[in-house]
């Protein structure tokens, strides 16, 4: 596990688009990410591929929680608590501040995340608190499922 480096944005993009149900963003955004948000970023390689990658980053204003955008794990590396292992060592990084809490968002169907943020909350002796966020309303006519606040702490 690693930083990402800007040359490893197309095969994240490759990862999250064969990592349903996530969305893919654009090559663009996850170049922003490999070098503006590196330092709460990680990726996992395996044998020489990318098999997972977590995005997140510290809100403005709330120096001690990291926020996990996505958490995109390789189909052939699913079964190995990878998801929950990159989330850790994003925790276990020499940050500004400490990370006191994670916020995230996941969709009601979305059961393997959940099952992932709940064992995080668990292994750590955390509450996972949900509430509404994002209703469906504000994706449009994407057919987008609401997203749930999920807000597992304090450390």
């Amino acid at each position: 596990m690693r930083p990402p480096e800007v040359e490893d944005a197309s095969e994240i993009q490759r990862l999250v688009r064969e990592s349903p149900p996530l969305d893919v963003n654009s090559i663009y955004a996850y170049l922003l990410l490999c070098r503006h948000f590196r330092d709460t970023c990680v990726v996992a390689a395996r044998q020489g591929q990318l098999a997972g990658f977590v995005s997140a980053y510290i809100p403005p204003n709330q120096s001690n929680v990291l926020f996990v955008w996505q958490v995109a794990v390789h189909p052939a590396a699913r079964g190995h608590r990878l998801g929950q292992r990159m989330i850790e060592h994003l925790l276990a990084r020499p940050l500004p501040q400490p990370i006191r809490s994670i916020e995230t968002t996941v969709s009601p169907s979305n059961l393997p995340s959940r099952r992932m943020f709940a064992a995080l909350a668990r292994d750590r002796g955390a509450e996972c608190v949900e509430q509404p966020m994002f209703p469906p309303e504000l994706f449009g006519q994407s057919g987008h499922e609401e997203e749930r606040l999920l807000r597992i702490g304090p450390f």
